[in-house]
């Protein structure tokens, strides 16, 4: 079966790493929460009540990761072109 290469922050992987279950791919792990046909709509407001300087360090958090992952992405992207 063909595959193709998703590249994933580590906070993102291990989130997913955490929903799978014992003998379980992450493909299929994918496909399962794919399928559960719930609207984004049903996740409006659950931060709501999140407090204000816990969202700010785990904005944060989110943030440093993404640079990581771009300069990891921009490292390995240079490395290929060499």
């Amino acid at each position: 079966m063909p595959v193709k290469t998703v590249t994933l922050s580590e906070d993102a992987y291990a989130a997913l790493a955490a929903l799978k279950g014992e003998g379980e791919s992450f493909s299929e792990v994918v496909r399962r929460l794919a399928r559960t046909g719930r609207s984004l709509l049903e996740f409006a407001g659950a931060w709501k009540d999140f407090p204000s300087e816990k969202m700010d360090r785990y904005l944060a958090f989110l943030e440093a990761g993404d640079r990581l992952s771009r300069a990891k992405l921009a490292r390995e992207l240079r490395r290929g072109r060499k």
